[in-house]
């Protein structure tokens, strides 16, 4: 008879063996090399499309409604406003805004999930195991991503496809406010692919559908990975140091003195009427 203490040496090597064995199972040579740090080229601010300039110039096909609501804010800016930008108020960027990088990003991949990850906001975790969307999922502002991951015939994985549903906002595609429906129905498609000509060149071919626009709207976004002797990851938390005082549907700001001040020329104090 076999005593307690060989009985659990057993299963212990036991366990160690379903550990190797699912380890060897995940062959990450099967996959595109997307190890390291990413970030957007230089040259690029924070607008969706990277090949255009913030604001109107992006040309988003947004319906009548929608437009103006941009022509609104980008006004509102002007008049040193934050607009319909409600990022200042230190919520997160949300899909598929958070695909600007503006802070670099680094991709980690697992067997069933695939992590993106980020260092302002709560990683993306897109699902490459099969399943069907959820029917109970709390909506959130990365919303919920399924992926698959294509091989074109070259014997290994080229691309990852994914689609983001179960959002919630507010959420614009970038600072200059360009809307996205307040439903919250959209559906963002990616394909995510190394630049055939240089492995250190990512694409992201975004594909967002909302009711805000006319049609759908595809960017190709451009990563640029990161020398490793350059990468230096930074802790960056919005809320801390973050002056900026929302009161109602105004905003305002804290002084270096401690006061509360306008952000706009003859912008009306708060309501006090709970104060003495």
């Amino acid at each position: 008879m076999l005593s307690r203490s060989s009985i659990g040496a057993i299963t212990v090597a036991a366990s160690l063996c379903l550990t190797v064995a699912g380890a060897q199972a995940f062959d990450d040579s099967k996959y595109p090399d997307f190890a390291g740090q990413w970030r957007k080229p230089d040259s690029v601010r924070v607008q969706w499309d990277q090949t255009k300039p913030l604001g109107l110039a992006q040309k988003a096909p947004l319906k009548p409604e929608f437009q103006a609501s941009l022509e609104a804010s980008l006004h509102d800016q002007t008049l040193d406003g934050q607009g319909e930008d409600a990022r200042y108020t230190c919520l997160p960027n949300g899909m598929p805004r958070i695909m600007t990088v503006v802070w670099p990003m680094e991709i980690v991949i697992t067997p069933k999930v695939t992590y993106i990850l980020f260092e302002n906001n709560l990683p993306r975790r897109i699902y490459t195991d099969g399943r069907a969307w959820p029917t109970h999922e709390e909506p959130s502002f990365n919303g919920y991503s399924i992926g698959k991951w294509i091989d074109d015939g070259h014997g290994r994985y080229d691309a990852l496809e994914v689609e983001t549903r179960l959002l919630k906002g507010p959420r614009t595609f970038e600072a200059s406010g360009i809307p996205m429906h307040p439903d919250n129905e959209t559906v963002v498609k990616e394909r995510i692919y190394l630049d055939q000509a240089d492995p250190n060149v990512m694409h992201n071919v975004i594909t967002t559908t909302d009711h805000a626009l006319t049609q759908p709207w595809t960017v190709d976004k451009r990563y640029l990975r990161v020398q490793d002797k350059d990468v230096i990851f930074y802790e960056n938390e919005c809320s801390e140091n973050n002056q900026h005082v929302i009161i109602g549907h105004e905003g305002y700001y804290l002084s270096a003195d401690g006061y509360l001040m306008p952000v706009k020329k003859g912008q009306a104090p708060p309501d006090l009427r709970y104060f003495k």
